[in-house]
């Protein structure tokens, strides 16, 4: 055990001081205050000696006179400073002399006793109030992390859209979204630097959309709007949802000056043992230490979540022990210990990681101190998600190229990438495409690791075979452009022409509907739901005419015409051109485990409203992966 002796003297003299300090107050209330400044300098001059006179004393200066107005002020031969403003603030405000404070409310030496170090920093005034200068805090007119030039939405674009509408689309947003480019585009909804909607405080917009962030996996982006807002300003669920993020990013430090700003009103074991670190990273270890201790001893916590706190706040250089990790007994992988073992290079026990649920193999793909081969496993999840592109794909199977077998059954993968862009025959690089994407059922995020290598195929009749999956590759990298170049390849009415139809820019003449019809006769997917899903993507888009969607409605047995509430709500929205609004409503409408429980009249909605409001290369995507994946 730690010898706490030291830190109890320590404490017991921090106490005394505090009570010497008080008391110094008082006797500088009742009696004269003492100057502080060198002999002699507040003195009056000695006398001169000897019959030399006295030096005449200047006369006083007459004070300044009104310059009339129009006149400019004359100029003299000597110059002033100028002293510019304090900033108004916190930090502008001078304190109040200690003569002329109250002494009625000073603690008594046995309360001073019972005080802990936090009430006593509170009582001294240690506390921070602030961690950024006046001059330098941020308005919170617009909050976010992507502005309209940098390709975010715009700015007002929610400036006067009723706050009942806009808190209950973002709070509907709680799983991951059935389609990849659904949570792109999502995303950059909710990363773009917006103004808050009418009625609603900027600091509650912020928290939904990280909260909304955070529910998508979306951890990186999740910090990085709460951290748009100074942390003086943060509230205890913005607080709270910020730690989400920051623990989802192994980066618990992050949280360290809004755990010193609001100090113990921020509740739960997680701030408490937050709090504990940055007393660590803040030079006070043995404070840090002497609480983590308390808490082991009082059981505040499970004893492997103050161990990990422990580990976590030796990392700040001051820890004079070891820390030995203890899993005997633990049989669930939190959030908490899955990040701060990753964050503190701590191995976790396999029987903890066998059973690990996508949101840490989420997490794992993009943490940089995971093992290559373990963060392949979770670029699975990541990159049929969203959350990773297809460029890191392309890296991280690099680097897993460059490590050799030492990565595992990735190796042969990340060769088979490889051979897809350097061979030198067309069919071997398909072949090796086909090898990454394996013998049985696709995964999709194996789609998006080979996009760029699929949009190299020069297109060939003697290929045509492979284009519904080359093109669905290239489409999860939005390289619609690439694609188009097998328009000539593809037969009418296959599965490469849906794909095509739906992902093309412009069209100049609508479907026909005896290409619909082949594409529905050659549909073997269940409950012909591809057919289903082209349908409404090319009536959400405008590509097909009146009687010819009624006529495939009728054979398909969907009515795209009826509605609920929230699909008036997302065509109204799209109605007054409010792109923001439309992207968070149609994540609501894009929540589910996989395609099979998205409908196409929905489906129908969110391609329309989003390519009405100019979000049009969104919606198509959106359409070309519902068939690709349905």
């Amino acid at each position: 055990m730690k010898n706490t002796g030291g830190i109890r003297g320590k404490r017991g003299a921090l106490l005394a001081g505090a009570a010497l300090a008080l008391c110094s107050t008082l006797v500088m209330a009742q009696a004269a205050p003492e100057s502080l400044l060198p002999p002699g300098f507040d003195d009056p001059a000695p006398a001169p000696t000897g019959t030399a006179k006295p030096a005449p004393r200047p006369a006083p200066r007459p004070a300044p006179s009104a310059t009339p107005a129009g006149r400019p002020a004359a100029t003299s031969g000597t110059s002033s400073s100028v002293v510019q403003p304090l900033p108004s603030g916190d930090g502008a405000t001078a304190p109040a002399p200690a003569s002329g404070g109250s002494i009625s409310r000073l603690p008594t030496l046995d309360e001073l006793e019972n005080l802990d170090a936090d009430e006593l920093d509170e009582l001294l005034g240690l506390k921070p109030k602030f961690d950024i200068p006046p001059a330098s805090r941020r308005s919170m007119e617009r909050v976010g992390v992507l502005a309209a030039s940098e390709g975010g939405l715009p700015s007002q674009a929610l400036a006067r859209q009723p706050a009942s509408i806009v808190r209950a689309s973002l709070g509907g947003i709680k799983g991951p979204m059935v389609s990849r480019w659904g949570h792109i585009m999502l995303r950059r909804a909710l990363v773009s630097r917006l103004a808050a909607p009418e009625g609603m405080n900027p600091v509650e917009f912020a928290t939904l959309r990280v909260k909304a962030l955070n529910q998508l996996g979306e951890h990186s982006a999740a910090r990085a709007v709460a951290q748009d807002v100074d942390s003086g300003n943060w509230d205890l669920n913005l607080s709270n949802a910020a730690l989400d993020a920051f623990i989802g990013t192994s980066d618990l430090v992050g949280a360290c000056p809004v755990s010193q700003i609001k100090g113990r009103s921020l509740e739960g074991i997680r701030w408490q043992l937050v709090r504990d670190i940055c007393f660590a990273f803040a030079g006070q270890s043995g404070r840090a230490q002497e609480n983590l201790n308390k808490a082991f001893r009082d059981k505040d916590a499970s004893q492997i979540d103050v161990l990990l706190a422990q580990r976590f706040a030796g990392a700040a250089g001051g820890g004079r022990r070891a820390i030995n990790l203890e899993w005997d007994g633990v049989t669930e992988l939190t959030a908490w210990r899955f990040a701060i073992a990753n964050a503190v290079g701590a191995e976790l026990p396999e029987a903890l990681l066998k059973d690990a649920g996508p949101y840490f193999q989420n997490i794992a793909a993009t943490a940089p101190m995971l093992p290559l081969a373990q963060r392949a496993e979770g670029a699975t999840i990541a990159a049929g998600r969203g959350v990773m592109s297809s460029s890191a794909m392309v890296d991280l199977y690099s680097q897993i190229y460059a490590q050799g077998e030492g990565a595992g059954g990735e190796s042969l993968t990340a060769s088979n990438l490889r051979a897809a862009y350097v061979a030198t025959d067309p069919a071997a690089r398909v072949k090796a495409i086909n090898d990454v994407w394996g013998a049985t059922q696709t995964d999709y995020s194996r789609y998006v690791l080979t996009a760029y290598a699929a949009a190299r195929i020069t297109p060939s009749e003697d290929l045509a075979d492979n284009a519904p999956k080359l093109l669905a590759s290239m489409l999860t990298a939005g390289l619609d452009a690439d694609a188009l170049s097998w328009a000539q390849i593809v037969p009418q009415g296959s599965q490469g022409w849906a794909l095509l139809a739906l992902a093309q820019p412009q069209r100049p003449s609508p479907v026909t509907g005896s290409q619909l019809s082949t594409f529905i006769g050659d549909d073997d997917s269940e409950g012909q739901r591809k057919s289903q899903f082209l349908l409404a993507g090319l009536a959400g888009l405008g590509r097909i005419d009146d009687a010819t969607q009624a006529s495939a409605s009728s054979d398909l047995g969907v009515d795209l015409s009826r509605g609920t509430k929230w699909s008036q709500l997302i065509d109204s929205a799209a109605q007054v051109n409010n792109p923001a609004l439309v992207a968070y409503l149609a994540g609501v409408g894009m929540q589910g485990s996989g395609w099979d429980k998205m409908t196409a009249r929905h489906l129908y909605h969110i391609v329309s409203a989003l390519n009405r409001v100019g979000m049009s290369a969104e919606a198509r995507m959106i359409a070309a992966e519902a068939v690709a994946r349905g």
